[in-house]
């Protein structure tokens, strides 16, 4: 009996390490520019932002990494994770460039405009939908560290038919195959509840919203505390 509660002990201890997510990125790991790729849609894009490209969370997360890291914005607004959705991403020009990156790291960040009513009646494909986006990028060569995020909260009402009851749901699939498939959680809904005032239209970020995400981006992919900008 000792023999097989150890070997049970084992294969748990096995187990357990082979459920570990992607261990901190460390650019010295690199011979070259630690590469990422940022999925998502409107609110990876940029949307309502000034100078979407900086202020974006991608570009502020660039900041944050510096030169050691190329972040390139393959957000798109719009864009549902569903492949029966409305625009689905998976269709689109910029899901075949960011895999012809060749990424290091990717940050997916989808399922927002997943809640609309229209897509949600396909909500029992999601799971299925997001595993194939997952498989599609841990089949390159690069072998990238895959990341996927807790999609902001939606304040109040919602807008746009974005709602916070579907995103929720969305929240506990996206948990339940970080783990299942040993990936990167980063918790964007975390980095703005509470933080309404930069959500000005309930779905949307801005510049200091996505400031958040770019922190959030940044712990979540190094493993350490985003850095405090410089003093003005």
């Amino acid at each position: 009996m000792k023999s097989i509660r150890v070997l049970f002990a084992g294969l748990a201890a096995v187990s357990t390490l082979a459920a570990a997510p992607p261990k901190p990125v460390n650019p010295a790991d690199f011979k070259e520019s630690v590469k990422v790729a940022c999925i998502g849609d409107s609110i990876t894009e940029g949307s309502g932002l000034p100078d979407p490209g900086k202020n974006a969370y991608p570009g502020q997360l660039q900041s944050l990494l510096g030169d050691k890291w190329k972040v390139s914005n393959f957000g798109l607004g719009g864009r549902t994770l569903l492949k029966n959705g409305d625009i689905p991403y998976m269709k689109e020009k910029a899901y075949q460039d960011a895999l012809a990156l060749l990424p290091d790291v990717v940050i997916i960040m989808l399922g927002t405009n997943d809640t609309k009513p229209q897509n949600w009646a396909h909500e029992t494909e999601f799971v299925a939908d997001y595993t194939e986006l997952v498989k599609s990028f841990q089949a390159l060569a690069s072998k990238p560290h895959i990341y996927v995020c807790r999609p902001c909260p939606v304040i109040g009402d919602g807008n746009f038919g974005i709602n916070e009851k579907n995103n929720k749901e969305w929240i506990k699939r996206i948990d339940k195959l970080a783990k299942d498939m040993d990936l990167g959680l980063i918790d964007m809904h975390k980095a703005l509840e509470g933080k309404d005032a930069l959500l000005p239209d309930r779905v949307h970020p801005n510049v200091e919203g996505a400031g958040e995400m770019a922190k959030a981006a940044y712990k979540g992919v190094t493993g350490k505390k985003a850095p405090e900008p410089a003093a003005k």
